[in-house]
């Protein structure tokens, strides 16, 4: 392959931002005709920046791009797609109210001046490009009222439809089912097989070694590698991501739940639009378990999440925690009774970035008299609290009073995380833990929920991360448009029953 030229070159490109801030440090890739090549990194790493730059989204500071051998220059998207260069990105750009034939050729056929017989040419050669890859998608309901797996299927459509020969894939299994993320892989192949190249945006270790032909590893904005899949391994591909050896196994001993420490009773819980968020759930965590709730985002976890921690009201139910109604209770209540919460969104509900890392070390128990002389704060213990909690939990830090925005995402965790677990909680409520994190520093705070569980914590594990959910929780539940469809035990179901179960199919009864 080597030998060959490639399709796509991308030599010494730099990013520098107008804050200074240094995105890509002149990254080359190469790629070639009929492969998928797998960019992988951790979030931040640059992969999604170096694909904006290639899709004319974003000027290089520097660095040439050269397409069959030519240099090219792409002034817009527009232009790129002119080339044969698609991409669909992680936040899809439908329009809600149109149908998938119009979203599909907006700013093609489907412009008003074009009369009905070339919407219907449009709508011909649009079937006939779905039955060519089994690949359909209903063209006539309006985009709002379909799922997000059927709303990923129109953006890729939209890019094929154009005739585009280089698709890029920004994290697209991250709104799919395991059987959609299957239906996609062997629609890649297709496009492989018809000559198509495939650039493939991840930081899911096993995709990457499913789908892919060989993998370029980018690590804070340079590229560190590039190995063929077939001589890869995942630890390899998690050392080039990290700079260091990853244990990408938990160790999680058999243990026997002690008593219900947290319960919800017929739970229902409205969205932001005034719809039923939550659905009537009824469910319970017990000492030393973690319970792990599952399922595609925007299915009612973060509503449901909300409500129990006091910043969403109830509409309807009961939740208990040691044996007490809590409905409704405020969050500074919630703590006192040992309830703790890693919120889904760091920096906005978890941090105060501004702050530094010793403010935010006990934002929510800031009021306890162990950080108080008389009614001010006590900044001598505030700062003993904080070194305590970064050297136990392996917090990068520059210091207790650096802003709290200088530390990595991964160390921003590790903080949220030690906070929480420091106010000595017996029920803990995980939304997201790892989302956005490094691989070193996944590994440590899922090992963190684990070491709670085994010491008697009752453990709420909500994720889109379904290998997260597998591997750490006892029992777990997954969830479909604010109702579980089966509460299972992980080693008791099988990725297909899940992925059915992810798509609105009721599975076993519940345990």
């Amino acid at each position: 392959m080597e030998e060959q030229t490639p399709v796509l070159e991308m030599r010494d490109i730099v990013k520098v931002y107008p804050d200074g801030t240094r995105a890509l440090k002149g990254v080359t890739i190469k790629v070639y005709e009929g492969e998928i090549l797998g960019l992988l990194g951790e979030n931040g790493a640059g992969k999604t920046t170096l694909m904006k730059v290639l899709f004319g989204m974003l000027k290089p500071t520097k660095g040439k791009i050269f397409l069959r051998g030519k240099e090219v220059r792409f002034k817009s998207p527009a232009d790129a797609i002119a080339n044969g260069i698609g991409m669909v990105h992680q936040h899809f750009t439908l329009v809600e109210v149109f149908n998938a034939l119009e979203n599909i050729i907006l700013g093609m056929e489907g412009h008003s001046l074009l009369s009905k017989i070339d919407v219907e040419n449009a709508r011909k050669k649009l079937q006939k490009l779905m039955d060519e890859l089994n690949f359909q998608v209903p063209l006539d309901v309006p985009v709002e009222n379909l799922p997000v797996g059927v709303q990923q299927r129109i953006e890729i459509l939209k890019m094929l439809y154009r005739d585009v020969d280089i698709l890029i894939l920004d994290e697209p299994t991250a709104v799919l089912t395991p059987i959609e993320v299957k239906e996609l892989f062997a629609v890649l192949r297709k496009l492989k097989e018809q000559g198509k190249t495939i650039i493939f945006i991840s930081h899911k270790l096993n995709e990457v070694m499913e789908i892919t032909d060989r993998v370029t590893v980018i690590r804070k904005g340079e590229v560190v590698g590039t190995v063929k899949t077939s001589e890869a391994t995942p630890q390899l591909l998690a050392r080039m991501m990290v700079g260091r050896d990853v244990v990408l196994r938990i160790e999680k001993p058999p243990k026997e739940p002690g008593e219900v420490i947290f319960r919800v009773e017929n739970l229902w819980v409205k969205g932001d639009r005034g719809e039923d968020a939550v659905r009537g759930l009824t469910f319970e965590v017990r000492a030393g378990e973690i319970f792990g709730i599952a399922g595609v985002e925007g299915n009612g976890q973060s509503e449901l999440i909300e409500a129990i921690t006091g910043l969403r009201k109830v509409e309807k139910g009961k939740v208990y925690l040691k044996g007490v109604d809590i409905t409704g209770k405020k969050p500074r209540e919630l703590y006192d009774m040992g309830m703790a919460h890693i919120p889904e969104d760091r920096t906005h509900m978890g941090l105060i970035l501004e702050m530094s890392v010793m403010e935010n070390s006990i934002l929510g128990m800031h009021w306890r008299k162990e950080f108080s002389r008389g009614f001010l704060l006590d900044w001598d213990k505030v700062e003993e609290h904080a070194k305590r909690l970064i050297e136990e939990f392996e917090v990068s830090a520059p210091g207790t009073k650096a802003p709290v925005k200088s530390l990595s995402g991964g160390n921003q965790q590790k903080l949220i995380v030690a906070r929480e677990v420091s106010k000595k909680p017996e029920f803990i409520i995980a939304a997201q833990p790892t989302r956005g994190v490094d691989v070193a520093s996944t590994e440590y705070i899922r090992n963190y929920l684990v070491k709670l569980r085994n010491e008697d914590k009752a453990v709420l594990l909500v994720s889109a991360d379904l290998d997260e959910v597998l591997q750490l929780s006892d029992r777990m539940a997954i969830m479909y448009e604010g109702q579980f469809m089966g509460i299972v035990r992980p080693d008791e179901v099988t990725e297909e029953q899940i992925g059915l179960m992810m798509g609105g199919v009721k599975g076993e009864p519940q345990k």
